[in-house]
């Protein structure tokens, strides 16, 4: 199975298969609105607009499981991003990336790398990550802000820390463009 298999809501419930992004080199995130790391907005926009006429694509799903960080209709998100942040990249449906419900192309992702990359700053934010959320599963998205870099493949290359700055992604996104 390759990452173009799956089918997702955009933003409007509208159904979309990610075979739409064959070829390119995507970034999926689970984001939300109301994080300390939002911020990461502004960092994935330049990627975006860096490197989309090489073949990149940003691929924003927006989630509330994480202390309900992402509050609010998916209009109101998409609302939120583009008025604060200025994002042109394509953001999806919200919806749950760990537990029973979560979204299957977020199953799937964390099945392809189960670890994320991280540095000394990523361990200090996760250790504070694990206090609120002590029952997550070896495997899960530890928060807001997780990463998968994907090939023109359709495979998950990389997956990054949620506290994994954007903007430190520049080398790994160029070696697969």
């Amino acid at each position: 199975m390759r990452l173009y298999d799956f089918q997702v809501k955009d933003a409007k419930g509208e159904s979309v298969s990610l075979s739409k992004y064959e070829d390119k080199v995507l970034l999926v995130v689970n984001t939300a609105t109301r994080c300390g790391l939002t911020p990461q907005y502004k960092e994935l926009q330049s990627l975006y607009e860096e490197y989309r006429d090489k073949g990149f694509e940003v691929l924003d799903f927006p989630s509330n499981q994480f202390l309900n960080q992402a509050p609010g209709t998916d209009e109101e998100i998409s609302e939120f991003c583009t008025l604060n942040y200025n994002t042109s990249f394509p953001r999806f449906k919200k919806l749950d990336v760990n537990g029973k419900d979560a979204d299957p192309l977020f199953v799937w992702l964390k099945e392809q790398k189960k670890e994320d990359i991280g540095d000394e700053k990523t361990e200090a934010f996760e250790k504070k990550v694990k206090l609120l959320v002590p029952f997550a599963k070896e495997g899960d998205i530890k928060w807001n802000f997780g990463k998968f870099l994907i090939n023109r493949q359709g495979e998950v290359v990389e997956r990054f820390s949620p506290a994994y700055p954007p903007e430190r992604l520049t080398e790994a996104i160029e070696k697969l463009l």
